[in-house]
């Protein structure tokens, strides 16, 4: 390996671009947890458009790989040329190349295209510990490390490049980036992963003067997980993309690095496999949510409920018509209880909200409270014996709508409010649609009332009540979609009890 052949050859000259078209030229993960796949993965976080050359097929999941079939060379040439084709390429990651003969197809490519930024992860041994290149590949390898402007090693690679013993603590692994850095007259990305402690550094290596100084090390903490399946393929890749869109080592790996620790600390969300699980990539987009997303989850989280209110003797019986008037009686009297301290809650959203339409629909859902519920409430109530205090739920429920309220947080208050439209116009709905299928009788002691299920303007209200809460989600920070999440099935759940609440009282 010679120091002149990178500089005479590949003189590093960036362009920078707002989605630089970056290539992958790497082996393939059928789980998706490392090679092209996490490769992709990693250029789209990274903000890169993504492409990708096959070099080899593997089988492989979590726990280990256990074959390995590269494809004809010629076939690897058709894949290079067909994208070089036609598209340019605005960096290449370079990752699991299998035997010499493939090696030898990307130095010819690469000696016709010379793409600008070209990173290097010489993938020898997968995380697993199986090897991914030919013990004959080794010294082909080593003879394409200067035509890379990054190199990559973990430091089992590392000492394997160097055939030296591993590193076994970071002034060891720094000196032997150093010889090999010398050695390619390129830049070598030390990474401590595989180090022992708590902390975990990087660093960028450089004796070219490519770097403001030969070492940038970069501090980070280690995340203690078993999920580190394509963590190289991975940080490579994304080196590749910010590389091309940044113009500059250090400035990547200041970005690289942060968004690897987190996909780290996140990646036991994505439960995929029984070993080495791989990183969450898209971490920083699940705090992202497009249109109907927040309203897609509050949908999932109300089905538990939603299911044990159909199985409620009181619903049952509403929708039978067998339910006892004294059940009922007591329902209503609460419910018109509870809809005096709703439309307080109500009229509290529409001083919170931030739009003018906001605040005059909460407004008309406060009025409707006091007028037009009341009123039917009022009426059936005419003459019949009802309690005038309002039970424990009830208590228990405005208690929990009144705590939203002084929370502060209108998106809070919406997750809070919701559930009193959405669940009770579900299941007022399927009973309406039940009473229709029986034949509608006028002899149905609750006719009446199951009609007022039927209303369309309270469907409309409830439909843009969903979407004013989806769209605050959408503009809510993580925690306080959280706590929507928690205030919406609080109400959920009192929603139940309040359905059940006649049957206790007696």
């Amino acid at each position: 390996m010679t120091s002149s052949a990178h500089s005479a050859v590949y003189p590093l000259k960036v362009i920078q671009r707002s989605v630089p078209r970056v290539l992958s030229i790497a082996g393939s993960d059928p789980s998706g947890g490392a090679g092209i796949q996490a490769d992709l993965k990693s250029i789209a976080a990274n903000g890169g458009y993504g492409m990708a050359a096959i070099t080899a097929l593997t089988v492989q999941n979590t726990q280990g790989v256990t074959a390995v079939h590269v494809p004809p060379v010629e076939f690897l040439r058709q894949q290079l040329d067909a994208i070089s084709d036609d598209i340019t390429v605005d960096a290449v990651k370079i990752g699991m190349l299998g035997d010499a003969t493939v090696i030898a197809e990307v130095r010819r490519w690469l000696g016709e295209v010379r793409p600008a930024v070209v990173v290097l992860d010489p993938v020898m041994i997968a995380t697993s510990g199986d090897r991914l290149l030919a013990e004959s590949a080794e010294a082909a390898l080593r003879q394409l490390l200067p035509l890379a402007d990054l190199v990559t090693p973990n430091l089992p690679e590392l000492a394997m490049l160097l055939g030296e013993p591993e590193a076994s603590d970071w002034a060891t692994a720094l000196e032997q980036g150093k010889r090999l850095a010398a050695a390619c007259g390129n830049t070598v990305l030390v990474k401590g992963g595989h180090l022992q402690g708590a902390s975990c550094p990087d660093a960028l290596v450089n004796t070219g003067g490519l770097l403001s100084q030969d070492v940038v090390e970069i501090p980070g903490e280690r995340v203690e997980t078993r999920n580190s399946h394509g963590t190289g393929c991975s940080l490579s890749s994304a080196m590749a993309t910010a590389m091309a869109r940044l113009g500059d080592w250090e400035s990547a790996l200041r970005v690289v690095k942060p968004w690897l620790q987190e996909a780290l600390a996140q990646s036991a969300v994505l439960e995929v496999g029984k070993g080495n699980g791989p990183v969450h990539h898209f971490h920083a987009y699940q705090h992202s949510l497009r249109p109907g997303d927040f309203a897609v989850r509050m949908w999932e989280a109300a089905q538990t409920e939603l299911a044990a209110i159909y199985g409620l003797d009181f619903i049952q019986g509403l929708q039978s018509g067998g339910l006892d008037e004294g059940q009922f009686t007591y329902y209503l009297a609460q419910d018109a209880l509870y809809l005096n301290g709703y439309s307080r809650v109500l009229a509290r959203a529409s001083a919170l909200a931030p739009s003018e339409a906001e605040q005059l629909f909460w407004a008309r859902g406060s009025q409707m409270c006091l007028e037009v519920e009341s009123e039917l409430h009022r009426n059936w109530l005419n003459g019949r014996q009802a309690s005038g205090e309002r039970g424990p739920v009830t208590k228990a429920y405005v208690d929990h709508l009144m705590a939203a309220s002084a929370s502060g947080s209108y998106p809070v208050l919406l997750a809070a409010i919701l559930p009193c439209y959405w669940l009770y116009a579900e299941v007022g709905q399927q009973l309406h649609h039940g009473y229709l299928a029986a034949g509608a009788s006028a002899e149905h002691p609750y006719a009446e009332w199951l009609r007022t299920y039927a209303d369309e303007e309270f469907a409309e209200a409830t439909r843009k009540a969903i979407d004013i809460t989806d769209a605050a989600a959408q503009a809510a920070s993580p925690a306080e979609r959280t706590a929507m999440m928690e205030a919406f099935s609080g109400s959920c759940r009192y929603e139940t009890a309040f359905f059940d609440a006649p049957r206790l009282h007696g």
